[in-house]
């Protein structure tokens, strides 16, 4: 156990970063402070070591380069220029296709969600994109999802620089294989064990020989956190910097 107490999203946000090791330029979307904050954590750990990160966080201005929003971002990352990104859905399942449409047999759906805008792109073209399910859940981690809206993988004989990498949840930390269209699970997070995740998880997936437990931010990542990031992201996301890093 970490020596100073830490909450859930300090957990996420650490979690996010270490996946970001070696990117050099990170695109966030909306609605996403915990991945905003891992990003620019990331940019700070390798500013240390001498390395220059770009983050740009689709929302609001702060952290911003893009003045067109959604155009620019896929410009940029048709262009290659994008390294990392980060997807949510309403669903995921084992082949990490994801469902950010709606749950029911379309068109008649019995819910929709707000649809799935450039998930589809972004999701092939961004080398490496990081999949986040903060309820781990069988409702949201499925064997099988309603509505494609972006898929996990793609045929041989289609040209795809891009894809799902890792799946992040609140209660652990997954990869992906491509070729064998399977997550693995890699760590429980602090309290969790390997049997709540399977009892929690709509489809199967491989196990590492020894499943660890996810890396606890220490001391003085948690300073790291609260001094330099949560002033940041208050910029773009003041609500949750008051919430979890006491951020006026």
């Amino acid at each position: 156990m970490s020596e100073v107490p830490y909450k859930p999203e300090e957990l996420l946000i650490n979690t996010f970063a270490g996946l970001l090791d070696g990117v050099g330029h990170v695109a966030v979307g909306a609605l996403s402070p915990i991945p905003g904050c891992a990003a620019l954590l990331a940019q700070e750990l390798a500013k240390q070591k001498g390395r220059d990160v770009q983050v740009s966080i689709i929302h609001g201005d702060a952290n911003n380069p893009f003045t067109d929003g959604g155009r620019e971002l896929f410009d940029c990352a048709g262009q290659g220029r994008i390294g990392a990104f980060f997807l949510g859905g309403a669903q995921i399942d084992g082949e990490a296709n994801i469902n950010l449409l709606g749950v029911g047999e379309y068109p008649d759906l019995k819910k929709r969600f707000p649809g799935s805008f450039g998930s589809a792109y972004v999701y092939f073209v961004i080398p490496k994109v990081i999949l986040f399910a903060p309820e781990h859940s069988a409702r949201v981690l499925v064997e099988k999802v309603d509505f494609i809206s972006a898929p996990g993988t793609s045929p041989p004989n289609v040209h795809r620089p891009g894809g799902p990498k890792a799946l992040v949840t609140g209660k652990c930390c997954m990869t992906f294989d491509a070729a064998a269209k399977r997550f693995t699970l890699v760590s429980v997070h602090p309290g969790v064990t390997v049997e709540e995740v399977r009892d929690n998880t709509g489809f199967d997936f491989d196990l590492i020989n020894d499943v660890g437990t996810t890396l606890e931010p220490d001391g003085e990542r948690l300073a790291l956190l609260r001094g330099a990031i949560g002033p940041k992201i208050a910029k773009t996301y003041p609500d949750f910097a008051a919430r979890v890093f006491g951020q006026g």
